[in-house]
């Protein structure tokens, strides 16, 4: 996902029985020097999308829905979470973009990765995506592409060890043809 839409996201978008995130929105701020308000918007391509999330990430949305009772309830009068955002400060008010990624920034930097930025997520998400065997039609769902060409173009980045698995893949299925036919 985009930062604007990670920030963007909101607990009904949220299909807890289905493991799934509806994606419709996301999160901007506006431009102005000193203008710190938010605004929702709608995707960058503007289309919707379905991804459906590793249970992992399920489990950490349920730990952050519990951190954000807590918050609200610790804040009383002072909460303000009108978009029903997933993520936000200790009143409910959106997170930052910049704050968010001063953030990672600094847990990126403190494991060694001081090179990286917000968006090299998604570049990683994808190659992981692609190298462990998804599709490149999945990938393109998933990160919202318009083609699987531009996703390829974009992420398809072969590796030695992608080309390895697929020589290896091959080997099996020559192999098991000439069994199968000596047999």
């Amino acid at each position: 996902m985009r930062q604007g839409e990670i920030l963007g996201l909101s607990w009904p978008d949220i299909d807890w029985e289905n493991g799934s995130l509806y994606l419709h929105q996301q999160l901007q701020q506006y431009l102005t020097r000193g203008d710190c308000n938010c605004y929702l918007t709608s995707l960058k391509n503007g289309k919707t999308r379905t991804v459906t999330i590793a249970p992992t990430v399920l489990q950490i949305l349920r730990e952050q829905r519990l951190i954000q009772n807590k918050q609200r309830i610790a804040a009383g009068p002072m909460w303000e979470n009108e978009y029903n955002l997933v993520f936000t400060n200790e009143f409910g008010k959106p997170l930052n973009r910049r704050t968010v990624y001063k953030h990672l920034k600094k847990i990126l930097s403190g494991i060694g990765l001081d090179d990286c930025y917000f968006h090299t997520l998604r570049h990683t998400f994808a190659t992981l995506s692609l190298q462990n065997g998804d599709d490149v039609l999945t990938v393109k769902e998933n990160l919202g592409h318009h083609s699987a060409a531009f996703t390829l173009n974009t992420y398809g980045h072969l590796t030695q060890a992608m080309r390895r698995d697929s020589a290896e893949r091959m080997e099996k299925l020559i192999q098991t043809t000439v069994i199968s036919k000596n047999a």
